[in-house]
C-alpha cells in the first residue's frame, strides 16, 4: 500500500445515508473543514438530532444522495438493501464504510459488500473508514492511516481528500477487488476488540 498526497477539493456536498455514532463522527469533521453535510436516516427525528449537533441539515434518504456530491453509506449492513432502493446512485462518489460482520461468530455475512454496492447502484464505490470505531473518528485523531480501495480513480482521489479532512493519512490499498479483505480484517479486528485483545498488538512492526 502507498500513501499519497490528495488533491483539494474544498466546499463539497457531502450527503450522508445513516445517522448514527459513525455519521455523527465522519460529519462533524467535514462540516469543520468547510463541506455542506445533509444527514438522512431510517429515524427523521434522529437524523435531525443528528444534522443540528454537527452544524448540518436533514433529509430523507433521498434527499441526501441527491445532494451530495460525494455520498456516505453509513448504515447497518442488513439496511443497506432498504437505503439503496430509495436512492438513485449512479455515477456518485460514494464512501462505504459498513461492515456485514455476524454478531458473535464475527464472520461476515455478506462477502464484498462494497462490491454488491456498486454493482446494484452504478455508483463509484470507496471503501474507506471501515477498520476503525467510531470512537477514534470522533476524536481529533494522531496521524492514522485509513486505507481505501477503489476503482475509479477521481472518486479515490477525493476520498483521499476527505480523509486528510479528518485529519489522517489516506493510504492507497488497491482496486474495489481488495475490499472483501478490507471487511474480513474488520471482522476479524472487531473480534478481537471484542474479546479485549489490541489488535495492533497482534501485527509484527516491519521496518
Amino acid at each position: 500500500m502507498v500513501s499519497i498526497e490528495p488533491p483539494n477539493f474544498a466546499d463539497m456536498r457531502i450527503g450522508i445515508l445513516g445517522a448514527g455514532n459513525m455519521a455523527a463522527a465522519l460529519g462533524t469533521h467535514w462540516v469543520r473543514a468547510g463541506h455542506e453535510v445533509m444527514v438522512s436516516g431510517r429515524d427523521p427525528g434522529r437524523a435531525r438530532e443528528t444534522a443540528e449537533r454537527i452544524g448540518g441539515q436533514a433529509g430523507d434518504w433521498a434527499q441526501a444522495a441527491q445532494f451530495g456530491e460525494v455520498v456516505l453509506l453509513a448504515v447497518l449492513a442488513d439496511g443497506v438493501p432498504d437505503v439503496l432502493a430509495a436512492t438513485e446512485l449512479a455515477g456518485k462518489v460514494v464512501i462505504d464504510c459498513t461492515n456485514a460482520v455476524v454478531q458473535g461468530r464475527w464472520t461476515l455475512a455478506t462477502p464484498a459488500m462494497a462490491e454488491s454496492v456498486a454493482a446494484k447502484s452504478g455508483a463509484r464505490v470507496v471503501k474507506a473508514f471501515n477498520l476503525c470505531p467510531d470512537e477514534l473518528w470522533r476524536q481529533t485523531p494522531p496521524p492514522v492511516a485509513v486505507p481505501l480501495c477503489g476503482d475509479d480513480p477521481e472518486a479515490m482521489d477525493i476520498v483521499r481528500g476527505l480523509v486528510v479532512d479528518v485529519g489522517c493519512v489516506a493510504v492507497d490499498g488497491g482496486g474495489l477487488e481488495r475490499a472483501a479483505l478490507f471487511e474480513a480484517t474488520a471482522a476479524v479486528v472487531i473480534g478481537l476488540a471484542v474479546q479485549g485483545v489490541e489488535p495492533r498488538g497482534i501485527l509484527p512492526v516491519v521496518g
